[in-house]
């Protein structure tokens, strides 16, 4: 298992492309992302890491998202969505 990919502090516009590289630099294995220091979390990089999601589900690998910051869990939330929808429990 690789060590966790720890997410920036503020995953804003110019967060997005940066983001999405190093996910997709570990497609095809179990994947755990560290949100704990995420202070903004906007809706552009909310959509990489809904995307990301997808394909771990698609893939039948494990996704998930740990710690997370109280912003994060917030931000989340305010649009509308569950921390787990954003996870994959891996073997499809």
């Amino acid at each position: 298992m690789t060590a966790p990919l720890s997410l920036a502090p503020r995953l804003d516009l110019p967060a997005a492309s940066p983001l999405s590289e190093a996910i997709r630099a570990r497609m095809g294995q179990a994947l755990d992302l560290d949100a704990g220091n995420v202070a903004h979390l906007g809706g552009l990089c909310l959509q990489v890491l809904l995307a990301a999601a997808a394909s771990w589900r698609a893939a039948g690998q494990p996704l998930r998202i740990t710690p997370r910051s109280q912003a994060f869990e917030d931000a989340v939330a305010m649009f509308g969505l569950a921390p787990s929808q954003l996870e994959s429990e891996g073997g499809a």
